[in-house]
């Protein structure tokens, strides 16, 4: 099962960062906030997690999951991160060492003396499951991306990172989604095949509240020529960064822009004809489909490998579609609902490979030389430069109730890199 720690995974880390790389390689279990067993890597009884690292250089994705989360019994909290920019693997590991366990604290400060977290006072019909975590949610994603802005060690001006999690309790199900990274859910119809349910929005700028928002900020929401179906957020007066999603963590030069930390956040009751939920980041879901990736899953022989098989179709879908292109990054976590039974479906080579030889390049191609569905990269590349002048963290926030971003005073320079 893997070693358990008994110390802090948040003060563990920030004490031991010069050992991350190595302790994410190992099936180990830390203790979180309330007693919540904290894994990295791994898997268990209903857990399935795998990353590897692309062909683009240090792997930027990062995952958590946190067993008995708020110190309630039974209760998931499961997450995946995708950081991009120079310092998008240190923005990742951030988020996911912080964001757990600012949530549970929330959560437990505000139900104090409840039962059980006050989690069976709050169960009902009109989903105060969601109403009771959903502001805890919200308020701990600001504070998080607020006290990153105030971390010197880290280069969050151009970097950043996507996340999308879920939080389950018995038959109750949240999902909260910051760019566009993706959850999706196997469930059954009424055949009692298994289908597939996407339960969040890619939310890339091109969305027209995206887009609305962005320009109110006097943001730009353009298209390259060279990639007309990829919308990134640029600069009102430069042609930077060119960022590919409309919400994250990070990119303090664009917060003034649009670009927020706000997640958003659903909710979906569980039934019996539901299997699992999939949380991947982009380098999954820009070559394989919502229902491929169930089928994958659903057809693995020991649940232990789901998420490392789903890994392995992907970068062999990634070959094959885009041979020219350097493979992303890829992480996920698989969470079943249920005991191990017998196969959920046909096996792997039986449903999947037909469906990965493709015949055609996909559809994010130009001129013979496919690209991938975030283009060139999530942010076009640019050098940082500190103004000695100013202080590392100048200027003002957030405004946590518009969720208008204030304006900062300029605290870099950004330059352009390569041609345009």
């Amino acid at each position: 099962m893997g070693q358990c720690c008994s110390f802090h995974v948040e003060s563990y880390y920030a004490e031991n960062r010069e050992e991350e790389r190595e302790v994410e390689h190992e099936d180990m279990i830390f203790r979180g906030h309330a007693g919540a067993h904290v894994r990295l890597q791994g898997s268990s009884k209903f857990i399935s997690m795998h990353t590897q690292q692309g062909t683009k250089g240090t792997n930027q994705d990062a995952m958590t999951v946190w067993e008995n989360f708020s110190g309630a019994k039974d209760t998931f909290f499961c997450a995946v991160f995708d950081g991009h920019g120079p310092s998008g693997h240190k923005v990742a590991r951030y988020i996911r060492n912080v964001l757990p366990a600012k949530i549970s604290m929330l959560y437990n400060k505000s139900n104090v003396g409840g039962k059980n977290g006050g989690f069976e006072e709050k169960i009902g019909n009109d989903h105060p499951f969601l109403s009771s975590w959903k502001d805890k949610i919200m308020k701990s994603f600001h504070e998080v991306d607020e006290e990153l802005e105030g971390d010197a060690s880290i280069e969050s001006y151009c970097s950043g990172t996507t996340t999308v999690s879920i939080l389950r309790k018995g038959e109750h199900l949240i999902i909260s989604n910051l760019g566009d990274s993706r959850a999706v859910l196997c469930t059954r119809d009424d055949k009692d095949q298994l289908i597939s349910e996407q339960l969040t929005v890619d939310l890339k700028p091109n969305l027209p509240g995206e887009m609305e928002r962005i320009k109110s900020c006097q943001g730009r929401v353009l298209a390259m020529d060279k990639e007309p179906n990829v919308y990134r957020i640029w600069m009102p007066d430069e042609d930077c960064p060119g960022l590919a999603m409309s919400r994250a963590f990070g990119d303090f030069c664009l917060k003034d822009f649009g670009l927020i930390s706000t997640p958003d956040v659903t909710y979906r009751k569980l039934t019996q004809r539901d299997e699992f939920v999939i949380l991947a980041t982009d380098g999954i879901w820009d070559v394989l489909s919502n229902n491929e990736a169930v089928h994958i899953v659903a057809s693995t022989k020991k649940r232990s490998l789901a998420a490392k098989l789903l890994v392995d179709q992907a970068v062999r879908a990634w070959r094959y579609k885009y041979p020219s292109a350097k493979i992303d990054d890829c992480a996920v976590i698989c969470l079943f609902f249920k005991r191990p039974r017998h196969l959920l479906t046909k096996s792997i080579s039986e449903v999947t490979e037909p469906s990965l030889n493709h015949t055609e390049v996909g559809e994010h191609s130009y001129n013979g030389n496919a690209i991938t569905d975030d283009g060139l990269d999530t942010v076009l590349n640019c050098k940082v430069e500190e103004s000695p002048e100013t202080a590392p963290n100048g200027g003002d926030r957030l405004d946590s109730a518009t969720h208008r971003p204030r304006k900062r005073r300029s605290e870099k320079k950004i330059e352009q890199v390569g041609e345009w």
